[in-house]
């Protein structure tokens, strides 16, 4: 069990929520559930309705379409935000790849804390912004080196 500084420090790292006061993010951290899955269990499937983003406390985890690897994410990194945000199926599967502990976030969870506190609202777009330039970047340099 985490002790509530713990849980404050990993959903610090969480590029959504280090902007925001301590006292919101304590709050938020309280009803956040803890999880513990042994190596090579499913988290979800690609395809499976999906309402929770994770943080990794322990563990590794790979994020995977079929046999290919899209990510491999450690300690306090996170995954599954898409399904937060939207209500579409989750784009990928997520399995564990050594015992792993787990901080989940559910999309209502989400919802009441920007309700209660709108600017995590402005972190959120920031950070999507930042992954799709990423990823427009990742693809600009893929596509030079096969020309």
């Amino acid at each position: 069990m985490l002790s509530s500084v713990d849980r404050l420090l990993f959903v610090r790292r969480v590029p959504i929520f280090k902007e925001l006061r301590d006292d919101f993010i304590v709050r938020l951290t309280s009803v956040m559930h803890e999880l513990q899955f042994p190596a090579n269990y499913t988290i979800f499937k690609q395809g499976e309705e999906g309402r929770s983003l994770y943080i990794v406390v322990s563990g590794k985890v790979k994020v995977h379409i079929g046999e290919k690897k899209l990510a491999e994410v450690e300690q306090g990194k996170y995954f599954g935000e898409m399904a937060v945000f939207d209500t579409q199926p989750r784009s990928a599967s997520a399995t564990t790849l050594e015992p792993c502990e787990f901080l989940e976030l559910t999309q209502e969870q989400l919802y009441d804390a920007i309700e209660e506190t709108p600017e995590i609202a402005v972190n959120i777009i920031r950070e999507l912004s930042r992954l799709v330039r990423k990823l427009n970047e990742d693809m600009n340099v893929t596509a030079s080196r096969s020309n």
